[in-house]
């Protein structure tokens, strides 16, 4: 929902903790599943070396965090990680 609301492109990390792929993401009533921009990759270490050789700062958000987001500095080549909606 976030890379398709905002335009942004959202990067798949595999092996992901649920089936990933368009047919899965209709068939779970996602509607707007074309207009998101997926980037897939087949694992941490292949994500890292895109990252890596792409000049992006990977940027980790949590709820756990003694800082505020809103008062963080972010640039357009910066990635940000974030993990599952059912833990915050």
């Amino acid at each position: 929902r976030l890379g398709a609301c905002l335009g942004v492109r959202v990067h798949i990390i595999h092996p992901t903790g649920f089936p990933f792929s368009v047919k899965a993401l209709r068939r779970g009533g996602l509607d707007y599943v074309e207009q998101a921009d997926f980037m897939e990759h087949d694992s941490f270490a292949h994500f890292e070396a895109w990252r890596h050789d792409s000049g992006r700062r990977l940027v980790l958000l949590t709820t756990r965090s003694s800082e505020s987001a809103y008062a963080a500095a972010f640039t357009p080549a910066d990635v940000l990680m974030i993990g599952r909606e059912t833990a915050g």
